[in-house]
């Protein structure tokens, strides 16, 4: 990494920023596909650059601005993928003061007004260099008129402007942008490369700094090479000699990884005095409790990927003592228990973030982890449990009580009657022969609950919810119904049934209201019915010890076996009949 001679200290993050292609790391790809593109004379005419704080994105657009206007140390050189730093150019961008080479902080200048200038001095000539470049870090903060007003710029410029776009929220900028510009993802800097380019910049520094330590400057900067630079910075600062694991830990509030794996253990064992004791003792030598409970989650989430992908434990930034607990727990520890404390954890962390003392709303967060921890699973509630012959199911009457029971069939044919005969003799048998067909088509519906399915075949939703819920069947025979009103029943539900059934059956129906006899509604009788079974199936004794060892449980649905063969009864294909041919007989 090429450094300049400088009075005063600089940051490790400033005086260690890649000046070349070859001192970018982890982003092997990219640096790959600019090569080719640099070498085949293919720049694009806008790039943008997208990932997390502090991959390299507006540091890679200053390397590619020095690249395009590069001359070289003779001053004749070309667009080159390995600028010299030495030229005019070179050394006029990397200090920030080339007057044709613009970065412009979209964060701070988001307006249409902004853009409008850069529109208007693109039709001019690079003052002295080969290109003129805008750089436009976070674009994704423009507004809307401010991107409309670049695109046709974008598409169509002048053939000596290039723009460099970076931001972390890619999805946030227009797709009308994206299509007229190269992009490149910067990836997160993998564990291994990171503790090197740590261990090198350390090297440089002259400053003794422990493996481990290193391991968690890296597991603390999520992939960021900005973060981890600052981070070691500190660190350097904070030790004096050979700074170790313990000082970063100190400087980060984290508390020690081995001792989270002891507090995890104890929660998991449903130890609850021993977790909040130790969660005390990490408190007490200066664990913030936030950051413990963080950590909790985070050796959850290692330990269950463990658990699915062994190899996930050959992890850089973990040591060997923690790698064998770590296995050993994803053995021991079911998936269940492990997904439940990743969902408490991430609750805890909420409320630990708006408790107004986070060490009080931690401990609790603790107990309610340690009490569930040993709870026995479903599975093993049931293996506990003795073989005993599940209740035998009562099954209320379908129908409320009010009739006997369904033919075989499902619902009655839907059929017109009341046709005189042709050839019939006098009046007195033409009326006989009404009277027979209405009792044959009214035969058809022996009781209370043939009416029902009748309404259902028919789709009245609206009437079949009002009849269930407002008629309490006093008397029923075929063609005349007697009912008491429920409370709430509509005024006109007995006109409005026997005008149905009259439509659906050919016959006429006496659908009348009486004052008293009448029976529990079909809701009502359908309600006890199924407070009957839950009750029945409370009382089972594997209910009653699976209620008892999870209070909160309730009973939602009773399944019986008649309930499960009408279901499968109805999900059936009907089968397929010998279709009948009128003029078979002819």
């Amino acid at each position: 990494m090429t450094q300049t001679p400088e009075t005063g200290y600089r940051v490790l993050a400033r005086k260690y920023r890649p000046e070349t292609f070859a001192d970018l790391v982890g982003q092997d790809a990219m640096v790959r596909t600019l090569r080719n593109a640099f070498a085949a004379d293919r720049i694009a005419q806008a790039f943008i650059m997208t990932g997390i704080r502090g991959t390299g994105k507006t540091t890679t657009a200053r390397i590619i601005a020095k690249g395009m206007n590069c001359i070289g140390a003779d001053g004749a050189g070309g667009p080159t993928t390995d600028p010299c730093g030495t030229c005019e150019h070179c050394v006029a961008i990397m200090e920030g003061r080339h007057v044709d080479v613009m970065e412009m902080d979209a964060a701070s200048r988001t307006g249409v007004g902004d853009i409008r200038e850069i529109i208007e001095s693109v039709h001019y000539r690079a003052a002295s260099a080969r290109y003129k470049i805008y750089i436009i870090d976070e674009v994704h903060m423009l507004s809307t008129s401010a991107f409309n007003a670049l695109l046709k710029t974008l598409e169509e410029p002048p053939a000596h402007v290039k723009f460099i776009f970076a931001t972390t929220e890619i999805r946030k900028v227009p797709v009308t942008v994206l299509s007229r510009c190269q992009r490149f993802d910067l990836r997160r800097i993998e564990p291994e490369v990171m503790i090197a380019l740590l261990r090198k910049i350390a090297g440089a520094e002259g400053a003794q700094i422990t493996d481990d330590a290193l391991a968690l400057i890296t597991r603390a900067a999520e992939g960021s090479a900005r973060d981890a630079t600052s981070l070691l910075d500190q660190a350097i600062s904070h030790g004096a000699g050979e700074t170790t694991a313990d000082q970063v830990r100190a400087m980060l509030g984290l508390a020690d990884r081995g001792r989270v794996l002891d507090l995890f253990d104890m929660i998991m064992r449903g130890d609850a005095g021993g977790a909040l004791a130790e969660l005390g003792a990490q408190y007490a030598d200066g664990a913030d409790p936030m950051a413990v409970l963080r950590d909790l989650a985070e050796v959850t989430h290692w330990i269950s990927v463990v658990k699915i992908t062994p190899d996930a434990a050959e992890d850089p930034t973990v040591g060997p003592d923690e790698r064998a607990r770590g296995q050993d727990m994803a053995d021991r520890l079911p998936l269940r228990a492990l997904a439940r404390m990743w969902q408490m954890l991430l609750k805890a962390l909420d409320e630990v973030a708006q408790a107004p003392n986070a060490m009080m709303a931690a401990e609790m967060a603790v107990i309610r982890l340690t009490h569930v921890a040993d709870l026995p699973t479903p599975e093993e509630l049931v293996r506990k449990l003795p073989d005993l012959p599940p209740p035998s199911p009562g099954g209320g009457p379908s129908g409320g009580g009010m009739a006997a029971g369904h033919a075989e069939g499902g619902a009655p044919a839907m059929t017109r009657g009341g046709s005189v005969p042709s050839g019939a003799g006098g009046s007195g048998n033409t009326v006989q022969a009404v009277a027979l067909d209405a009792e044959q088509a009214l035969a058809r519906f022996p009781t209370f609950d043939h009416v029902i399915d009748l309404i259902r075949a028919n789709r009245d939703v609206k009437l079949l919810v009002e009849v269930e819920t407002g008629m309490r069947l006093a008397a029923y025979r075929p063609g005349r119904i007697e009912f008491v009103p429920a409370e709430g029943a509509a005024p006109d539900l007995a006109q409005r049934l026997g005008q149905r059934l009259q439509l659906w059956t050919g016959n006429r129906w006496a659908v009348s209201l009486v004052n008293d006899g009448g029976a529990p509604t079909i809701a009502e009788a359908r309600d006890t019915a199924e407070a009957d079974l839950k009750a029945q199936a409370a009382a089972h004794p594997m209910v009653k010890a699976a209620l008892l060892t999870f209070p909160k449980a309730r009973i939602i649905e009773i399944r019986t076996p008649d309930k499960l063969a009408a279901e499968a009864e109805a999900q059936a294909l009907p089968e397929v009949e010998d279709e009948w041919d009128p003029f078979e007989d002819d």
